[in-house]
């Protein structure tokens, strides 16, 4: 398989993941903003791909849901989520694959426990701290919340979001000792 269809893929690949992360029930919130399981494959994309790969993994499942696709959580899906109090965690989220990338890519990762940690800290930085500061801003202008009413309710996410973050560790730390020739989100030589 040569190298582009590889990419198409692996983008197709976590794209998938993502959405099945959707079938898992959501728990819905006062502030119009669920807590989903989706959020842990957008920490996996970034942290498992090199960013390109990472953001178009994740642009593509978002393509699909705003043309309708029911694949977020719930089933939702069209253009009406991008309208929603929880639009600004959905644009975060290939934003926060990429800069999840891009922080494995500054991070060590030659043996599986550094590689484990660089993923919990990237998790932390581009799909807890990324995705909330997009959602925070979505909350203030769709929802029309004060900036600090945004903020703490976006804290309600933070304990689910670090576990989603040592799950991604403890699924990179599987990764590097099973494929060890796995890029991990480093350049290509």
């Amino acid at each position: 398989m040569n190298t582009s269809s590889r990419q198409i893929a692996t983008v197709s690949l976590f794209a998938a993941l993502i959405a099945v992360f959707g079938l898992i029930p959501k728990i819905d919130l006062p502030l119009g903003v669920p807590i989903t399981l989706q959020t842990l494959g957008v920490m996996l994309a970034g942290a498992l791909l090199r960013p390109r790969l990472a953001f178009l993994s994740v642009a593509l499942l978002l393509a699909a849901v705003a043309l309708g696709m029911p694949l977020l959580s719930g089933g939702r899906g069209g253009p009406a989520v991008f309208f929603a109090p929880s639009a600004g965690y959905l644009i975060g989220w290939p934003l926060g694959a990429w800069v999840t990338a891009l922080v494995m890519q500054a991070l060590p990762t030659a043996t599986p426990r550094r590689a484990a940690v660089s993923a919990f800290c990237a998790a932390v930085v581009g799909g807890l701290l990324m995705v909330h500061a997009c959602g925070v801003l979505g909350l203030m202008l769709i929802a029309q919340l004060p900036a600090a009413k945004a903020l703490l309710g976006t804290l309600l996410f933070v304990p689910g979001d670090l576990i989603k973050a040592v799950v991604t560790a403890g699924v990179v730390h599987t990764v590097a000792r099973g494929l060890p020739d796995w890029q991990l989100g480093r350049r290509e030589h």
